[in-house]
């Protein structure tokens, strides 16, 4: 077994679209940290879904519906810390408004 510490998500602005952000491919994931900012002058939403390989993003996978984050809010989602993700599983996102929260996620990758 090989374990490998790394960013799943590189800092980047969430979507207004259900975007999938990072899947685990051909290996189990461990999420350590997922982090939201709102970088923005109003309060703002996000939602986060982690779905199986035969799923697709909805509510029977919704881990976290419409946080909202007030301006300059920093959340690091305890909900989704050590979760696990099996091969195929992903990570799907939707901001309530564009431009607004940038994520993070970082994790070990386990062969």
């Amino acid at each position: 077994m090989t374990i490998t510490v790394k960013v799943l998500i590189p800092a980047k602005i969430a979507e207004a679209t259900q975007t999938t952000q990072y899947t685990a491919s051909g290996l189990t994931t461990i999420i350590d940290k997922f982090t939201a900012t709102n970088y923005s002058a109003a309060a703002a939403t996000i939602s986060v879904n982690l779905v199986t390989s035969a799923d697709t993003a909805g509510n029977q996978n919704l881990i976290t519906k419409t946080k909202t984050l007030q301006p300059s809010e920093v959340y690091t989602f305890p909900e989704i810390v050590g979760q696990v993700l099996s091969p195929g599983a992903f990570i799907s996102t939707i901001a309530g408004t564009a431009s607004a929260i940038n994520i993070r996620a970082s994790g070990r990758e386990v062969t």
